[in-house]
């Protein structure tokens, strides 16, 4: 992998993160709708938004391609659609939670899915880890380990996220469709629920009588949303799992942060014990991500010079038979 593609995946997930930490903070804004009601607003924001970027991107033959193998292939079928399923229920709590003061335990979940990834990346894919990586899940499986000392057990929107979200991202690794096409035929399989769900509950309505709502709250959720996914899943297809897995520890550190000081949830003392190690490994991550970059841009420098000198001495021997 060159240090180009390495670089922008690191940059995608980095900007992804912030802008799901915003995402949390931004549903404080949307009353008097309730987490339901957000999580169906967002998808049908979401997918206008997805079209335009693919087709910005040209992808648009890809994505009519795709429908159409969709339309012919039954396991591919059930396959997307229980990409879509996994998808939906983590875009639902992820929107529900900061709306219930359970923001802290869906941060949670986000500290434990990058360990997941990290493990599963190590155990099934094979892929290897150096020290400071290994540095980094040590310290993380701490602040876990603490987090079970103190509470003998992890609330369900922990579970949920931290281990709905790996299947996922296997199964969407496994399909190896372009990441951009795929989040559009996710997002094209859920509107139609979610449209049901607002005609249902009466959101129409609501929305209709808030033109801050309708004009501004609703396409500003929509635009951060397809950006913020659009970036994660690029930069999943960019990054070795492992590397992207470890990088998913900004984003909880961004929502813990966006809990306590936006939403006014509380922190406690016990609390560090379990945070603080899980921040030990974002600053490891941080490390390793930079070193990990200086290295492919010195292997990068030393293949240039080597092609270079090889074109010396092939011209000079060229030279030398004339």
């Amino acid at each position: 992998m060159n240090q180009h593609v390495l670089g922008r995946g690191i940059a995608l997930s980095v900007a992804a993160s912030a802008l799901f930490a915003l995402l949390s903070g931004y549903t404080k804004w949307l009353a008097p709708l309730d987490g339901l009601d957000i999580f169906a607003w967002r998808i049908v924001w979401t997918l206008p938004g997805a079209l335009l970027l693919v087709a910005l991107s040209k992808r648009w033959p890809q994505l009519c391609a795709l429908v159409a193998n969709l339309a012919r292939n039954v396991r591919l079928l059930a396959a997307f659609v229980v990409c879509t399923a996994l998808l939906g229920v983590q875009l639902w709590i992820f929107l529900w939670a900061p709306l219930h003061g359970r923001a802290l335990e869906v941060s949670l979940g986000y500290f434990l899915l990058p360990l997941a990834m990290v493990l599963i990346g190590r155990l099934y894919y094979r892929e290897p880890l150096d020290a400071l990586q290994w540095a980094g899940v040590a310290a993380a499986a701490l602040g876990v380990a603490h987090e079970f000392f103190i509470t003998r057990a992890f609330a369900w929107p922990t579970l949920v996220v931290s281990l709905g979200y790996p299947p996922y991202f296997m199964l969407r690794r496994r399909l190896n469709v372009d990441p951009l096409v795929a989040f559009a035929i996710e997002m094209m399989m859920l509107a139609p629920v979610c449209v049901i769900a607002l005609i249902v509950r009466g959101s129409f309505a609501v929305v209709a009588d808030s033109p801050l709502l309708w004009s501004v709250l609703l396409p500003g959720l929509g635009a951060l949303s397809t950006i913020a996914l659009g970036s994660y899943l690029r930069a999943s297809r960019y990054l070795p799992l492992v590397l992207f897995g470890i990088l998913g520890y900004v984003e909880p550190v961004l929502l813990v942060a966006v809990a306590v000081l936006l939403l006014g949830e509380p922190f406690t003392a016990s609390q560090l014990g379990t945070y603080g190690p899980i921040w030990i490994a974002v600053a490891l991550t941080a490390v390793h991500s930079a070193r990990l970059l200086l290295r492919e841009r010195a292997l990068r420098a030393a293949s240039a010079v080597s092609q270079h000198r090889a074109g010396v001495e092939h011209e000079t021997g060229g030279e030398r038979v004339h």
